[in-house]
């Protein structure tokens, strides 16, 4: 066993080598521990041959799948940076991304995605991944040899190059180091208890933290196995669990809600032992729902970009499960602090400030947004939130899209609780309107699975709501536009609403 050294090499060295540690979901292809080892090394010594090295930054724009985390942990092996963009982007987005990166090179599917390639032009170098065995890089339609790298990892290194959602601003650069990722992927492994029996299914998207650190590298730390799907499917998705004896798995309450409408008759294996969900809120309706049909406990957790994923999660039984909460601090100290940076008493309402290893060093050659994020070794998260003398952290939505009408702050989030407790409502979202009078006007959007209008949704908010918080107009929407990671753009939606209904 190779002695802990804190770079993302160490999760390939935690299992043991004949153990299975990544198996690819609809051809059943398992890799194990050892042989992951020897495939990123050759992988490695390949990218060196087209000169990557310590600092380089490669673009990687793969499919989900066991291809794009051989390929990450080999770019991360050599201390390079890998940047991973969304397959489904336009040619416009590549072109921001790829100005934005800078990257060395650019890892696409051989004969695949020409949005990408035609934003790169001509002066980036496009190497093309064949989906065989070895898993064969192309330059200019040559094979690429494997020679020997001039540089290893270091914790210190930056590992990943994210961009920041972007929901209320211009994307941000996030570098994430080796050793912010390697303590997040450990403390979700000692949280959770995760070991050599856990079996992982990998449901969120590779190219975001949570599909990534979570469900991948947390699982890797345990030395447990990650099933990872090269596209995920609801329908296949239940099939796979029974299949793989699969132990845990982690979504945001989109795909939740998308697996529950697709349950069939056998229902989930006995193998599994709990769920996660992260990303976005979670209603404590889906919670309840989640767990009669899945028959486990499901945890809510606190996760952001700039913290290597997990800041918090509730704990598996006995342990208490607070519905409504994202837990306790994990990994990370949690405060509720003011526009000043003082700490808050329990009880109080603020913004979520956060510090420790796994957070970032600090946005990348952006030193107003850091002069805003950061005050000493505390970033402020831009959730506004309350701890409980427990220690259990309630979100209460984002500080810039939190509703102020007439002086009372309102939090979309418990808005949108109530609209999807009505049995009709499938999806919903709450948003701001500007208005003379109040500064903001209340408004909502839904999507339907039964009959219901917009009188009656207001009528059924205005029961359970102080009159202040209730939404003057709902729309019907066929579907509530999210990011790829399921979160919802208020602003945006609300002013579009606004604007078609002028």
């Amino acid at each position: 066993m190779t002695p802990r050294n804190d770079t993302l090499l160490d999760l390939l060295r935690v299992g043991e080598p004949d153990h299975a540690a990544l198996v690819t979901a609809e051809a059943g292809e398992t890799l194990t521990y050892g042989l992951l080892d020897e495939v990123v090394a050759t992988l490695a010594g390949r990218l060196a041959t087209l000169g990557v090295t310590r600092g380089s930054r490669v673009t990687l724009v793969v499919p989900d799948g066991s291809d794009f985390l051989r390929l990450l942990f080999a770019i991360a092996s050599l201390g390079a940076t890998a940047a991973p963009l969304n397959p489904a982007y336009t040619r416009d987005e590549y072109e921001f991304y790829l100005a934005d990166l800078e990257p060395k090179l650019l890892l696409l599917p051989a004969g695949d995605l020409q949005a990408a390639r035609d934003a790169a032009g001509g002066d980036l170098l496009i190497v093309d991944v064949v989906r065989d065995a070895e898993l064969t890089l192309l330059s200019d339609g040559r094979p690429v040899a494997a020679g020997t790298p001039s540089s290893a990892a270091d914790p210190d290194d930056v590992a990943l190059l994210l961009h920041t959602s972007g929901t209320t601003s211009r994307p941000k650069l996030v570098p994430l180091l080796q050793r912010n990722l390697m303590l997040s992927a450990r403390t979700i492994a000692s949280f959770y208890d995760l070991g050599r029996s856990d079996v992982s299914y990998c449901a969120m998207t590779l190219f975001h933290v949570h599909g990534l650190v979570a469900s991948t590298f947390g699982a890797l730390a345990g030395g447990g196995t990650v099933v990872v799907p090269r596209r995920f499917a609801p329908r296949a998705f239940w099939p796979h669990l029974r299949q793989y004896g699969v132990t845990w798995f982690s979504a945001g309450p989109t795909l939740h809600q998308m697996i529950l409408d697709r349950a069939d008759a056998e229902g989930p294996p006995r193998t599994l032992r709990f769920t996660r969900s992260c990303s976005s809120a979670l209603t404590p309706a889906l919670m309840q729902r989640a767990e009669e049909v899945l028959r486990v406990p499901m945890v809510e957790a606190y996760g952001m970009t700039e913290a290597s994923h997990q800041m918090a999660s509730n704990p598996l039984p006995p342990n208490d499960r607070k519905p409504g909460s994202v837990g306790v601090a994990t990994g990370t100290e949690i405060a509720i602090v003011d526009a000043h940076g003082n700490a808050l008493p329990a009880g109080s309402a603020g913004e979520v400030a956060i510090k420790g290893p796994s957070v970032t060093p600090g946005y990348l050659s952006n030193e107003s947004a850091n002069a805003d994020a950061f005050f000493g070794e505390w970033f402020r998260t831009g959730d506004r939130g309350v701890l409980d003398d427990d220690g259990y952290l309630r979100l209460e939505g984002r500080l810039k899209e939190m509703i102020l009408r007439g002086g009372e702050n309102i939090s979309p989030y418990e808005v949108e609780a109530v609209l999807l407790a009505h049995p009709a409502v499938a999806d919903a979202i709450c948003f701001g309107l500007d208005d003379e009078k109040y500064g903001e006007r209340v408004g909502a959007a839904v999507t339907l699975a039964g009959a219901a209008g917009e009188r009656e949704l207001i009528d059924y908010c205005r029961e359970r709501l102080a009159a202040f918080k209730v939404p003057e107009t709902v729309h019907v929407l066929d579907a509530i536009p999210r990011t790829a990671t399921g979160k919802v753009q208020r602003k945006r939606v609300g002013a579009s609403l606004a604007q078609s209904s002028r």
